[in-house]
């Protein structure tokens, strides 16, 4: 649809359609699933806190859960956006979403490492 007087078309934000739109979102959603599949079994001690819960922390709830989920959304969304912006093409934009997603998942394991083990003394059987 385009406006008469202007010639500029008013059916889309930029001219991006439903596919660039989906595509964005499918890329946003597995972003944020991935950083809770990575979440979930690294922060189970913290949030369970081994012998008598002496080592609980939940600042892995609500401290670093929301900003990985956060990051799994935007880092893909942005990564999608400033793609389609610079070449306009939907496989090019998946690929380097995809390639953004995975060393995104990658730094995630590498860099955040909550408490996995209670303090020395406390082994099995005590």
């Amino acid at each position: 649809m385009s406006d008469d007087t202007t010639g500029r078309t008013t059916d889309g934000f930029d001219g991006f359609g439903t596919a660039e739109n989906a595509g964005g979102c499918l890329f946003s959603g597995l972003g944020a699933l991935a950083g809770l599949v990575v979440w979930v079994p690294r922060a189970a001690f913290s949030i369970d806190g081994g012998f008598e819960a002496h080592a609980r922390d939940l600042s892995v709830v609500y401290l670093d859960l929301p900003l990985i989920l956060l990051g799994g959304t935007l880092m893909p969304a942005v990564v999608w956006l400033l793609t389609l912006r610079r070449s306009r093409r939907l496989w090019l934009a998946a690929l380097v979403t995809s390639a953004a997603l995975a060393l995104g998942v990658w730094a995630l394991t590498e860099w955040w490492m909550p408490r996995q083990h209670p303090d020395p003394g406390y082994g099995p059987g005590i």
